[in-house]
């Protein structure tokens, strides 16, 4: 007997939040053989990753996932044998009646946001609130044993080796994306918040001896990425060259493409959290730009990372790696980073690798949350 979940979602950074619930949901559908409804908040927000989704319907499928639209106007709803707040969101009050009806209560839990800090091996899996008699669980995915792991599909390393190890793969997709490699240059990609620090990171590639082709996907870095070129706004398929660097705007893609822009491109920015993992997968050097919080907490959780990212490399290009991951993540010294960390780049390349094989060795966040209930029933 399948046994049913529910994934409730609601869209606050636009896309951290649906990326990740919607890629767990159709792990758990095509590897777990889980029956999964997304309940999503936003569906306009889902569409960009989900070019097939039907915003005007309350209730489709899409990849063996059964996506509902969660609207203010909540309709009676049977509980599912598994319930995901994601990210700490509040269910609708009459779903968890519904929970606490079911003659046996679902298991309930908060996915929680990812973090490295020390304190999530000892609350990964403890229980947290009740609801009349049904109780919650936090569930923390991270990278350390004891916690929920990452997202990883099944056959995802590989198709990724299989990828990087074919040119002409690589540049069939990105001549898809109306892409054409600069010879010679660095493939960098870029998706980032928008950030104080870009202009002196452009103008050192700009001047580098060594041609760079920076690929930007649409997003919020967009506008800076348009004021240093000094040109009144960016759009799709816009290519613009400053002395060494060459820009290129590309379309919001879907995730699956994504994943392969990572995989060709030689060093990735990213942001957030869903973009953050997937750059780990691609096993290139990298570059997070971490979601800013008050009173600068994101920076705690930024050390926290680094101190595990960072630990095998060599004192110099741990200093050179951590240095250009906190210039970039404060807006300041970012071009003198860049360079000091470009004298480091075989190693980097290198750790990279082996990062991403340390962290394959664990079991995949769909994975764990299956044995989760698994022990618990």
């Amino acid at each position: 007997m399948k046994v049913h979940w529910d994934i409730f979602c609601t869209v606050v950074d636009n896309y951290g939040d649906i990326g990740v619930t919607w890629r767990l949901a159709r792990q758990l559908v095509a590897e777990q053989s889980c029956v999964v409804r997304l309940w999503v908040d936003d569906l306009r927000a889902f569409e960009r990753m989900c070019p097939e989704l039907d915003i005007t319907r309350d209730q489709q499928w899409q990849q063996g996932v059964e996506v509902r639209h969660w609207s203010s106007d909540w309709q009676p709803t049977p509980a599912a044998d598994v319930v995901i707040a994601a990210f700490a969101c509040q269910l609708p009050s009459a779903y968890m009646d519904a929970m606490a009806a079911r003659e046996r209560t679902p298991l309930w839990m908060n996915l929680d946001y990812l973090s490295a800090e020390d304190w999530v091996v000892g609350c990964h899996g403890l229980p947290s609130v009740k609801f009349k008699q049904v109780q919650k669980y936090f569930f923390f995915p991270g990278f350390q044993v004891g916690t929920g792991g990452l997202l990883r599909e099944r056959e995802l390393l590989a198709s990724r080796t299989r990828f990087q190890a074919s040119a002409h793969a690589q540049r069939e997709f990105l001549w898809e994306l109306g892409v054409q490699r600069v010879e010679g240059a660095r493939l960098m990609s870029l998706f980032a918040y928008e950030n104080a620090g870009l202009a002196d990171w452009l103008d050192v590639m700009a001047s580098d001896a060594r041609p760079t082709q920076l690929l930007v996907p649409e997003g919020r870095i967009l506008g800076d990425v348009a004021r240093w070129l000094g040109v009144e706004g960016l759009t799709v398929g816009a290519i613009e060259q400053r002395g060494a660097l060459t820009v290129q705007v590309l379309p919001f893609v879907s995730q699956d493409q994504y994943d392969r822009l990572l995989w060709s491109c030689d060093f990735n920015a990213v942001r957030g959290e869903d973009s953050f993992v997937r750059a780990q997968w691609a096993a290139r050097p990298m570059l997070w730009h971490i979601y800013q919080q008050e009173d600068d907490a994101h920076l705690e959780k930024l050390e926290a990372f680094l101190a595990l990212y960072c630990r095998s490399l060599s004192p110099a290009a741990r200093v050179a790696l951590e240095g250009l991951w906190r210039a970039w993540n404060t807006g300041a010294g970012v071009a003198a980073a860049w360079i000091l960390a470009l004298e480091h780049w075989p190693e980097l390349q290198k750790h990279a690798d082996d990062w991403c094989l340390e962290q394959a060795s664990q079991p995949d966040l769909a994975s764990a949350l299956v044995q989760f209930y698994l022990n618990w029933i």
